[in-house]
């Protein structure tokens, strides 16, 4: 799903009149921290500048990931969404993003850091959604509840000690299903492996992208990711320093539902290579993953033709 052009809009207008050189070197501080992934507890970003950056620079591909991770895991949940709560919301990228694809009015976001409530507030306005946004720190427990309950990039930034217990509170939020996604990365991987135990431990039934909640067969030195593309505006190519028009953001997700859900029986883990009259898949089946060769006369040729990372085979 596009960036949407209001937001991208309101982001232009809010940078104009900043100083794009010391932008630039808060986007890069910026990108700094996510590769870091230090797990201190401490936030990537909290002043004005910082945020600015944020919001020219991560929200497209904050936005882009939670928009590619919520449609898979729609396409493998039975049920209907009729409110949202998104946790450690900077922004409210998830929420919009989800507000877009569920077409729900009930949109609550819970978020820690001022500045980022009130340039929240003013996207909302912009794209006339209709939230509420608590100010309140993740660590300190969620008392909201909703139908679905979001936290990207948020978990990653916890202590491994703080990360349990948020996926216990973030859980009992959850009255019918809950997204995490984190960076494509090793480290969050491993960390989200962590987390999908605890949850299948709990009862719940893995959604997606696992097709089944058994232990995850990947070895430890693979991680399963997927990508998202997001298309950069302007301010966002000048901090970033790029002339390529769009970026690609890896990320790694996490469904859960509390009622019935329909896993898939294999998911595409990544891009395929098709050669004239063959294309070659690595999928996961839930207990292995495999390579998979699918020929002109498979009836699902046509299919994986089409298919991307992330799809359902």
């Amino acid at each position: 799903m596009e960036f949407p052009v209001q937001l991208r809009n309101k982001i232009n207008s809010l940078t104009e009149s900043e100083d794009i050189k010391a932008l630039a070197k808060a986007a890069e501080l910026l990108s700094e921290r996510y590769r870091d992934e230090c797990g201190d507890g401490k936030r990537s970003a909290s002043g004005h500048r910082d945020i600015l950056a944020y919001a020219a620079v991560r929200m497209p591909a904050t936005f882009a990931a939670v928009s590619r991770a919520l449609e898979l895991a729609l396409e493998c949940f039975d049920g209907k969404i009729y409110s949202v709560l998104d946790v450690g919301a900077g922004t409210g990228a998830g929420a919009i993003a989800a507000a877009l694809l569920t077409d729900c009015a009930d949109i609550r976001c819970v978020e820690r850091e001022q500045n980022m409530i009130a340039l929240g507030q003013e996207f909302f306005t912009c794209m006339d959604i209709q939230g509420e946004w608590i100010r309140r720190d993740i660590a300190q427990g969620i008392p909201e509840k909703a139908d679905l309950v979001i936290c990207s990039y948020c978990l990653n930034e916890l202590t491994a000690a703080q990360r349990k217990s948020s996926v216990e509170e973030l859980t009992n939020a959850a009255n019918k299903l809950l997204l995490i996604v984190e960076p494509g990365t090793p480290n969050a991987f491993a960390s989200v492996k962590q987390m999908r135990r605890q949850l299948a431990e709990s009862g719940l039934t893995i959604a997606a992208p696992c097709p089944n909640t058994v232990d995850c067969p990947l070895p430890d030195n693979d991680w399963c990711h997927f990508t998202a593309r997001a298309a950069r505006s302007r301010i966002h190519k000048q901090l970033k320093g790029a002339d390529v028009p769009y970026e690609d953001e890896k990320f790694c997700f996490l469904a859960v539902a509390r009622q019935t859900a329909k896993p898939c029986t294999g998911r595409i883990l990544r891009r395929p290579f098709i050669e004239t009259g063959k294309i070659t898949l690595i999928v996961c089946s839930g207990n292995t993953v495999s390579t998979k060769l699918v020929t002109k006369k498979d009836p699902r040729f046509k299919k994986a033709r089409k298919a991307g990372t992330g799809d359902k085979l």
